[in-house]
């Protein structure tokens, strides 16, 4: 079968890595891809928010699957269109991926359904969500309601900090039309858990766990990122813990989004706290985490075609899904200044070399090509994955591997799964 994947970054690189390794496969596309990508697939100049474009591609060149794996694409209501075409596409539809397009909603979702998650406060107006920081206690969390680039949520330590992310959300603008309304919320303390789940709608099927690291610096420290490392598993999710994650907050989750008209179809992210009175939500995401997917897929034994047809087939119930039980590490390489301003077009080297190493794969987030050489092209830049028997194996590979690439700025944190 001839698949579409629309985007270009680390996760779409990991998708197209995943579905160059199935024999249902014969011809992978990805629009519009990047320097790494393009060994696996044929890449398409097309913007992933170019649905007319991206549909008449599909029709064109008789796509038999699109897989739709960008928050801001979902959100646009992609799934919608290419369904209203006839074309088989994978993802939640428009009304579904609000989940993770409004925070404000899937906030209320969780208080009516009694899914358990942070206490919380929202407000459109600046003077209003001012005077309510005056009468908390920090920390505090505050999150832009729409989507941001990863980086919408700001833990605030003091209340001066508080006030002047406040600022900067609901009158600077700083996200745009994602903070016209804001989420303030408690600070939740434990271990942060990310679970991805493939969803038909009625049957919900937990990935293996991972473990992000969101700031940008070492010991957690630094603003909020896109990610900047990530593993598989995470030592922390028990077996008790996933139980009672499915029946508080997996399932509920998925038959309160049925019960509003709003039925899942894809897959469906939850970020976790794991506090002392069990699991609690502190995210959703409508689609493949990124760099959680970097970790997750690389120990996928089934055939992540025969998943997706039997998410869009509703026949999710009838699938043994299989994995490995080695370990995985994903530490990213980024620009210098991110998550803030960064230079681009900076060659990287030192790529031919580390393919060169055993158990390691290096997926391109943020690259392009500059007078024949590849060049840093975003914030997160590379996603340098290893595997191992254990963590510590993992590990010490990707790091190998990062002593080999470089490019001028660049920086990353030694410290993924270390705490």
């Amino acid at each position: 079968m001839k698949v579409l994947v629309v985007g270009g970054g680390g996760r779409e690189h990991a998708i197209v890595h995943k579905l160059s390794k199935s024999n249902k496969v014969e011809k992978i596309y990805c629009a519009p891809g990047n320097p790494g990508i393009s060994e696996l697939a044929e890449t398409i100049n097309i913007s992933p928010m170019e649905f007319d474009l991206l549909i008449k591609f599909a029709k064109d060149n008789n796509i038999d699957m699109t897989i739709a794996a960008m928050d801001d694409t979902l959100v646009a209501g992609i799934v919608d269109e290419f369904e209203k075409n006839g074309l088989k596409i994978f993802g939640p539809n428009k009304r579904a991926s609000i989940i993770e397009g409004s925070k404000a909603f899937s906030k209320d979702l969780m208080k009516k359904y009694n899914i358990p998650t942070a206490s919380y406060e929202t407000f459109s107006s600046y003077e209003d969500a001012l005077k309510y920081v005056e009468t908390l206690q920090p920390p505090v969390v505050i999150k832009a309601d729409g989507l941001a680039l990863g980086k919408g949520v700001l833990i605030c330590k003091t209340l001066e900090e508080a006030k002047e992310n406040l600022k900067d959300i609901m009158v600077n603008k700083k996200f745009g039309q994602s903070g016209e309304n804001v989420v303030i919320e408690e600070f939740m303390t434990g271990k942060e858990v990310s679970i991805l789940c493939f969803c038909d709608g009625k049957t919900i099927i937990p990935m293996v766990s991972a473990q992000d690291h969101k700031r940008a610096f070492d010991n957690d420290e630094g603003p909020n990122t896109g990610g900047m490392g990530t593993i598989s598993p995470s030592k922390y999710y028990t077996e008790d813990i996933a139980k009672t994650a499915m029946d508080t907050i997996f399932k509920p989750t998925m038959e309160a989004l049925a019960k509003e008209d709003r039925e899942f179809v894809g897959v469906l992210f939850f970020g976790l706290m794991l506090t002392e009175q069990g699991p609690k939500v502190i995210e959703y995401n409508a689609r493949f985490g990124d760099p959680e997917t970097q970790v997750v897929l690389p120990r996928l034994k089934t055939d992540l075609i025969d998943i997706i047809n039997a998410c869009l087939d509703k026949k999710l119930n009838t699938l043994n899904i299989e994995w490995e039980d080695f370990s995985t590490s994903c530490v990213i390489l980024a620009s210098g200044g991110y998550p803030d301003s960064y230079e681009k077009g900076y060659e990287i080297t030192g790529l031919e070399d580390a393919k060169k190493l055993e158990d390691v794969f290096i997926y391109h987030a943020g690259t392009a090509i500059k007078d024949n050489k590849i060049v840093n092209n975003g914030g997160r830049v590379l996603g340098v994955m290893a595997k191992g028997e254990n963590l510590e194996k993992a590990l010490e590979k990707s790091y190998n591997a990062l002593n080999i690439v470089y490019f001028k700025d660049s920086f990353y944190r030694k410290d993924i799964g270390k705490r």
